[in-house]
């Protein structure tokens, strides 16, 4: 294992391992207002967050396309090759 994180791909993996999924949870709180769910039953609740993932995602992508950067996915450090 140690061999596969100490590879090229592997940090280049690890380094775009930054992203935290805290941030996430953080802004569906905060910026979206959602505290609780209004729904019973755990389909509703599926459907509830499958609805705020969705409205998530687009305001993401609405960002993205807004500061054109669409199509930006890894970050390619300057010292891997570009082939990875």
């Amino acid at each position: 294992m140690e061999e596969k994180i100490n590879s090229e791909l592997g940090k280049l993996l690890r380094v775009n391992r930054s992203v935290q999924a805290e941030g996430v949870f953080a802004m569906v709180k905060e910026d979206m207002n959602f505290r609780r769910f209004l729904l019973r039953g755990m389909v509703k609740i599926q459907v509830e967050w499958t609805l705020l993932s969705l409205a998530y995602n687009l305001l993401k992508l609405h960002h993205k396309a807004k500061t054109d950067r669409l199509g930006t996915g890894l970050i390619m450090p300057k010292q891997f090759p570009a082939g990875l």
